[in-house]
């Protein structure tokens, strides 16, 4: 049986993001089990943890997240497993010529869900296919990044207000046949409308501050015109998505990984036309609001 004392977290080299957690079987922890906390501390300290050789059906997957915090229901159903809805499956494989998930999806620096007025803290995700040249998620720590801002870009973002907003990214479904454009637009601005989120946010439980805007999702900064929101914010994704920032994560079979999505963008890596993908995706809240200030 697992315990404190075979779990064993190996910290990532320094300013590394990623820290592998091994001698650990998730099911065999019962809900109170302290290894669940060691986890939620391990996620806050190191950004992200690689939870090594898991095997994991789908109701057991489900029940590691709710041990771990509160699952989210993702708000559009095209992305649910069909017997799970707290799975969110990413997948260009028919099952039984049934069309499963959404394939090609985030392949675009953003971090999930900062387009709603509640962020999702953590996103877990447990690869079932893996294609052959693309085994690996990206990822830029925003913490570190805000440390690093020249001062002309530190000036622009200290007390500024972005306006986060999905639509652009939103996947046409079945449903959606015979909508015009502008009936499309209309429905997803009432699912989830622009919302305004901080530029430098304050984590609530390391009291860090990290810069909290993504190419994804971050459309504007508040107050400044068109123009002068077109040229600030390349200069601001252009500085964030230097190669010195980014982190690779590459998956090996068994891998459960799970980051916070305060300090963490994200982006999956191409797959090629052709090769087969899979994977399943649960978002996590935890029990503390996104940033500090932000009521729950």
């Amino acid at each position: 049986m697992t315990t404190t004392e075979t779990l064993q977290i190996q910290s990532p080299p320094k300013d590394q993001i990623g820290a592998i957690v091994t001698g650990i079987d998730v099911n065999e922890l019962g809900a109170d089990a302290p290894q669940w906390q060691l986890l939620r501390d391990a996620i806050y300290r190191h950004r992200l943890i690689v939870i090594r050789d898991q095997q994991l059906d789908e109701s057991q997957y489900v029940e590691c997240a709710r041990k771990l915090g509160r699952p989210q229901v993702y708000f559009q159903s095209n992305y649910h497993h069909p017997n799970h809805p707290e799975i969110f499956v990413s997948s260009n494989i028919a099952e039984n010529g049934q069309k499963v998930g959404v394939a090609r999806t985030g392949h675009y620096w953003h971090t999930d869900c900062s387009f709603e007025q509640q962020p999702l803290s953590w996103t877990s995700i447990y690869p079932q296919v893996f294609p052959h040249d693309a085994r690996g998620t990206l990822y830029i720590d925003m913490e570190k990044v805000y440390r690093k801002l020249p001062d002309h870009l530190r000036d622009l973002v200290d007390d500024a207000v972005v306006i986060h907003a999905g639509q652009l990214r939103y996947k046409v479904q079945a449903s959606d046949i015979d909508r015009s454009l502008q009936e499309l637009l209309d429905r997803i601005n009432e699912e989830v409308p622009p919302v305004r989120h901080p530029a430098v946010i304050e984590h609530p439980v390391t009291g860090e501050k990290i810069l909290y805007l993504n190419r994804g999702f971050s459309v504007a900064i508040e107050g400044l015109s068109h123009e002068e929101n077109t040229a600030k914010l390349a200069k601001l994704f252009e500085f964030i998505e230097r190669p010195e920032h980014i982190h690779e994560h590459a998956w090996s079979e068994g891998d459960l990984i799970i980051w916070d999505n305060r300090f963490l963008i994200h982006m999956s890596t191409a797959v090629k036309p052709g090769q087969h993908s899979k994977s399943y995706r649960i978002g996590i809240y935890d029990d503390h609001p996104f940033y500090r200030g932000l009521v729950r």
